[in-house]
């Protein structure tokens, strides 16, 4: 899909900051981003990193937006108060993060938030990095309804249980419902390569739909153009993989 786009086209998008009904009716932030038009348009609801609701993430669904799709990204920090992304994330991670049940319930109401659009063709998929990738794979395993997710080095599949994330998401295998591409670096420490074994062996004795990706010569967080883990190559066959991914199954 990339740079598939004519030269002669009126391609626009509408993007910005609104407050949507998350887990338990609280009004939360957002970050949305459409194509123009009528559409029927598929639906992402991308789940930001562990640095928090930053900038990074508003280019990533302006991205997913240029290339046809609608896209929410909520503020999972929202509750926590305000400030500078650096600030609120240092703020939630001496919190101990945020609970997996919150996370479920904000991705559960986003995604109904825009299957309710009207330019909504019904289909919607769910997508994160780092924490995020993590998230993911919880919330498409504990929330019935996504339609793809997409799994980008997700650290703490394979984890230790705590309060706020009482169990591992490799342990909820058996109630993933949505197919799972996972794109991972093989330089990577958390996830490991012994942990993305580990996770494929779940998902293969469970008999789920997923594909995996390795790569060489990258890390961790090897998408993020702002920090020296970022490796353009393999960033831009990832990020075809997930436009693949994506359209197979939300079209």
């Amino acid at each position: 899909m990339w740079n598939t786009f004519k030269t002669d086209s009126q391609t626009a998008i509408v993007s910005g900051i609104q407050s949507y009904a998350g887990g338990d009716g609280d009004l939360i932030h957002a970050y949305v981003a459409r194509p123009e038009g009528p559409g029927p348009f598929p639906g992402i609801v991308l789940i930001h990193h562990l640095p928090g609701w930053d900038e990074l993430y508003q280019e990533f669904a302006r991205r997913f937006a240029n290339h046809g799709y609608s896209v929410i990204a909520p503020d999972l920090y929202c509750r926590n108060g305000h400030g500078t992304p650096d600030e609120v994330a240092t703020k939630v991670r001496a919190e101990g993060g945020v609970a997996d049940s919150q996370v479920a319930a904000d991705c559960e109401a986003a995604m109904n938030w825009l299957r309710a659009q009207p330019n909504s063709n019904g289909k919607v998929g769910v997508i994160g990095t780092c924490s995020g990738g993590r998230h993911t794979v919880m919330v498409a395993s504990k929330v019935k309804g996504f339609d793809a997710a997409v799994d980008l080095w997700g650290g703490g599949v394979v984890q230790q249980p705590t309060e706020k994330q009482p169990v591992a998401p490799i342990d909820m295998t058996a109630d993933l419902s949505a197919p799972l591409l996972g794109l991972f670096g093989n330089d990577d420490q958390r996830p490991t390569p012994a942990e993305v074994d580990q996770h494929e062996e779940a998902l293969k004795k469970a008999g789920k739909t997923y594909e995996f990706h390795r790569y060489d010569g990258a890390g961790h967080a090897f998408w993020y153009h702002d920090r020296g883990a970022f490796r353009p190559e393999q960033a831009m066959d990832a990020w075809q993989k997930v436009f693949d991914w994506f359209g197979k199954y939300l079209s």
